[in-house]
């Protein structure tokens, strides 16, 4: 591994620059992207395909010059061998099929389904010059995806059905959570250097119902990862992050991931001990050039330690952003961050 400062920033190691990597930084936005996602009328026939998905997985590094390359892949892909039907409708997302039965649900022996997931995170530990990057939906955010049955922008089935059908919301993330530190533990034993938890839809959730219905269910993944693996950094990344960061601080993640809804500089001095990813608006790549900068200026100043950070948006690429200005971002971030606006340990 040629660049390894995603690692050296996630274990407080001294770093010469912030670390820095997009969430969805392989995507449409990137024409290398679209050309080899035409080849396929199916998404899950791409994210299955070991070859392409490698491909386009390395485009941004090659590309954008990022600090870490992330497996292309789905988080609704564990669902499927556990007996739930996936499939992906172009311009609509996913659509879920199921008869609601989740003591059915199978929770184990997963790995032979998803053997092309595995055989993609060693094709890219051996061919990546930097991090390679495993991930996985948190138990509610893949929860909210089988009760809804597609996606949503209220959550209101899924809260509903979580208060009113408290026995078998419980069975469901039970068996969820089984089936994902399964997939965690082969994805780190097929070379994942770090894995990252998605709880994309946590900002759904009160304080309350995290602490009630979510909360146990991600520490209990983690701590059984940290028992398997107690050297592979996880990052928690979670939305809403205002609201839950007091309790996503004490889950056991060696890092946290947050959108835009914190103070960075706030958070970094408040939980000294924990690393932390973000935050910055995905909206900021559709700046001038100019502005943008001015904007990362502005926040590698207010980053108040000189590691455990890694540079990234509190969300994902968006598809209308151009490449230029994304690679831009990427640039700007290490030239801004190389010694120039704080003192780092070994500068």
């Amino acid at each position: 591994m040629k660049n390894d400062i995603l690692l050296k920033s996630l274990k407080k190691e001294p770093i010469e620059r912030y670390p820095v990597w997009l969430m969805r930084q392989a995507g449409r936005y990137l024409p290398e992207y679209r050309e080899i996602r035409q080849k396929y009328k199916s998404f899950l026939d791409f994210c299955k395909n070991v070859e392409d998905a490698a491909l386009v997985s390395l485009q941004p590094v090659d590309i954008l010059g990022v600090d870490a390359v992330i497996m292309f892949s789905d988080i609704l892909v564990i669902l499927e061998p556990m007996g739930i039907k996936v499939s992906f409708e172009a311009g609509e997302g996913p659509k879920l099929e199921h008869d609601f039965n989740f003591k059915s649900l199978k929770s184990n022996d997963l790995a032979k389904d998803l053997d092309y997931v595995f055989e993609l995170l060693k094709v890219l530990k051996e061919k990546s010059p930097v991090p390679v990057i495993g991930f996985c939906g948190a138990p509610f955010t893949l929860a909210s995806y089988v009760i809804e049955k597609e996606s949503s922008r209220d959550f209101a089935k899924t809260k509903i059905f979580m208060y009113e059908n408290q026995k078998d919301f419980h069975t469901l993330m039970e068996k969820l959570s089984e089936a994902l530190i399964e997939y965690i533990d082969h994805q780190i034993k097929s070379g994942a250097d770090v894995i990252q938890i998605f709880d994309s839809w946590s900002m759904a959730l009160s304080k309350s119902a995290y602490k009630e219905y979510v909360y146990d269910y991600n520490a209990f993944i983690i701590k059984s990862i940290k028992q398997k693996h107690p050297n592979t950094p996880i990052i928690y990344f979670f939305r809403g992050s205002s609201s839950h960061i007091e309790q996503a601080s004490t889950l056991g993640a060696d890092a946290l991931s947050v959108d835009w809804s914190v103070c960075i500089n706030e958070v970094c001095n408040t939980y000294p001990s924990l690393a932390f990813q973000g935050n910055l608006e995905p909206q900021v790549l559709l700046l001038s050039k100019e502005i943008m900068r001015k904007h990362i200026e502005e926040f590698i100043m207010c980053i108040p330690r000189d590691t455990a950070f890694i540079v990234n948006l509190g969300h994902g690429i968006t598809p209308d952003v151009s490449k230029d200005n994304v690679k831009y971002f990427v640039e700007c971030v290490k030239e801004v961050s190389y010694g120039k606006r704080i003192k780092f340990k070994n500068s």
